[in-house]
């Protein structure tokens, strides 16, 4: 038998119809969600599978506009790989051992955020939403560029979350003021990012920019920081992190200082979970 327990009047189903009709709708990923979680000791199983099974469902790729996602996840080894000691993004810096990755349509960041609030509160209000974390690191961000080792061979940064790379290394830069961010993304662009994929394990390096979260956004949400200063970058690799770490990611922020451009405040590798496991939920402390 039919489920009749929603209409298309309580769905509002012509509306879709008229909305896909106007608007960018190309490949781009003009947008990021950027979202690193600690879950409370404890509730690291709990929290794996609440994510998995639900939030990264019903909570993001539902989502009109979000094209694409991945989890990611960082044991106590690879956590242990982190620098600087003193980050202005995770205190301790081994914090925050889940990070998850969406990209967004390109133009339509204004329309997903509207979604995403509400949606938000109403899981809250339903009491699907996992109160024993903490968000590390969460913020939407626009793109900025993307450097490819391989010029124009191989997969584009729009299949880098669908692509079954081996591992992730987060890198986030904040230059010395806002005035000096385009010229250390130039820098970064032109000069290092090249130099360090030349040869090297990463297919390509995503650069974005934070920009700031909704006044209404869910309070458990702390608003972004950095957001005239900061870059945030994702390198896509094809080997495991660990294999490669003090041949290829070691001194990111020494570089950056030698240039004078800002000061890199976290370096950190994780490694693709299992969809539908637990993997690696026992190696996070």
């Amino acid at each position: 038998m039919a489920n009749t327990e929603h209409t298309p009047q309580d769905t509002r189903a012509q509306d879709y119809a008229e909305l896909a009709a106007v608007g960018p709708y190309g490949v781009h990923p003009g947008h990021a969600l950027i979202t690193m979680v600690e879950p409370h000791p404890g509730h690291e199983y709990a929290y794996n599978r609440w994510y998995e099974d639900d939030h990264y469902i019903a909570g993001a790729m539902a989502m009109p506009w979000m094209y694409a996602g991945r989890r990611w996840v960082a044991t106590r080894e690879l956590q242990e790989l982190r620098y600087p000691e003193k980050s202005a993004v995770a205190q301790p810096v081994t914090a925050g051992c889940y990070i998850s990755t969406y990209w967004i349509t390109d133009g339509r960041y204004d329309e997903h955020m509207k979604w995403t609030v509400g949606i938000n509160k109403r899981l809250n209000v339903d009491g699907r939403v996992y109160q024993d974390r903490t968000h590390v690191f969460t913020s939407f961000q626009d793109h900025e560029t993307t450097v490819y080792r391989d010029g124009a061979a191989g997969p584009r940064d729009f299949h880098a979350l669908d692509h079954p790379y081996a591992g992730l290394v987060v890198q986030v830069v904040d230059a010395e003021g806002p005035g000096q961010r385009a010229e250390l993304l130039t820098w970064l662009r032109t000069k290092q990012l090249p130099r360090r994929l030349a040869g090297g394990p990463a297919a390509m390096v995503t650069v974005f920019r934070p920009t700031p979260l909704p006044g209404d956004r869910m309070t458990y949400v702390k608003q972004v920081e950095g957001v005239d200063t900061r870059l945030t970058l994702l390198w896509f690799l094809e080997a495991d992190p660990r294999e490669v770490w003090a041949d290829r990611f070691l001194g990111l922020d020494a570089e950056v200082a030698e240039a004078g451009l800002g000061r890199v405040e976290l370096v950190a590798p994780f490694i693709p979970t299992l969809p539908g496991t637990d993997r690696y939920v026992d190696q996070l402390r």
